[in-house]
């Protein structure tokens, strides 16, 4: 198992949005960069955990908890041309983007900024801290942990 970071601008998809879809479960799509796309392509696998963070707002940091699980797949909003993500360059037999399903875990009981995150000794590694503007990122292992103990504890 492996743990990640995923982003997202809460008006477009929020936790609270994940949570109340059906079983809790959603599509993460819309990914074009390279980078984030070869993660969720051959790295991410069903089981993986995720860490929800809320980017582009005024309060970015890390709001909750989900879970891969599905193998990524064509994201079917390439191929759509009335969404903002249609890729005419992709096709059906060769399709350019990925997507990949996640469920709900948990909101966190208290809300990470980024700004916490930064100050945390044990998260100045993170590739959020050090390189963050990915929308997919790896998380290891003690970061998963620093994080759940900051998150999840009273």
């Amino acid at each position: 198992m492996n743990y990640w970071l995923f982003k997202s601008e809460p008006y477009a998809y929020s936790i609270d949005d994940l949570k109340n879809e059906s079983d809790g479960v959603g599509r993460w799509d819309g990914i074009r960069n390279y980078q984030a796309r070869n993660l969720l392509r051959d790295d991410i696998k069903i089981g993986d955990q995720v860490l929800f963070y809320h980017s582009s707002c005024k309060n970015v940091g890390i709001a909750g908890f989900a879970e891969v699980t599905s193998e990524p797949y064509p994201d079917p909003l390439q191929f759509d041309p009335e969404s903002k993500y249609f890729d005419p360059k992709s096709d059906l037999e060769n399709p350019r983007w990925v997507c990949l399903d996640i469920q709900y875990k948990a909101h966190v009981k208290k809300f990470l900024p980024l700004s916490q995150i930064k100050q945390n000794s044990e998260l100045e590694e993170m590739v959020l801290v050090k390189r963050g503007r990915l929308s997919v990122q790896p998380v290891t292992e003690s970061e998963w942990d620093a994080i759940k103990k900051l998150t999840m504890n009273d």
